[in-house]
């Protein structure tokens, strides 16, 4: 592996149902050796999400667990679950992930999981978070990564990053200033765990 150890390599895999442009930007941190781990899957609930492609793109494996195949949401978690085992992951990263995982998901991977969200958490939690900086009138937003607990977008903070809000923003334009933050965040947050420098004491995160 080009002079590396690859027993000191992390093993991670990415949870997500859309685009996957977080997902992307993780990828190539890790092509880049900026990141000291492999990428050993990709988990969606979405059959037709572009993160798809990026994962055949750079040959990473491709789990599909389409919640409307199951027809209870405990058979979907029981899959869900199935198919993040399978990954034997060191952490596990969601990118635009759009259910909530079930707390047996939660407890399993307790301090192995990273979310991140578009907003200063504790800041307008769950959807169109951009949206709700726009109406609230706040004059900056942001993006959030946190390890993930039984609550939605609750868990302690790792890393966060600001943006201005713009006098003629809307939903759109705050997004994409967002998503450029977030694009640095992520993979941040994903090699500090990967070089094990996350310390975490309650609610606090301390960075080595």
């Amino acid at each position: 592996m080009d002079g590396e150890k690859p027993l000191n390599r992390k093993r991670i895999a990415v949870l997500a149902s859309g685009r996957g442009s977080n997902f992307q930007a993780v990828i190539d941190a890790i092509a880049a050796g900026e990141i000291p781990a492999i990428c050993v899957g990709l988990v969606t609930d979405n059959p037709r999400a572009y993160a798809i492609e990026r994962a055949k793109a750079a040959g990473i494996p491709v789990t599909v667990v389409e919640y409307a195949r199951f027809p209870t949401r405990a058979a979907y978690e029981d899959a869900l679950l199935a198919a993040m085992r399978n990954c034997r992951a060191d952490l596990f990263v969601l990118a635009g992930y759009m259910r909530i995982l079930g707390t047996g998901i939660v407890h399993e991977f307790a301090g192995r999981m990273m979310n991140i969200h578009p907003a200063l958490l504790p800041a307008f939690t769950g959807l169109h978070a951009q949206r709700q900086a726009i109406e609230y009138g706040v004059k900056v937003a942001g993006c959030t990564v946190h390890l993930v607990d039984e609550g939605t977008d609750t868990g302690p903070i790792v890393i966060q990053r600001c943006v201005p809000v713009l006098p003629d923003d809307d939903e759109s334009t705050l997004a994409d200033r967002i998503l450029v933050e977030e694009h640095a965040a992520l993979p941040l947050a994903v090699k500090l765990f990967c070089e094990g420098r996350l310390e975490v004491s309650g609610r606090r995160v301390r960075v080595r």
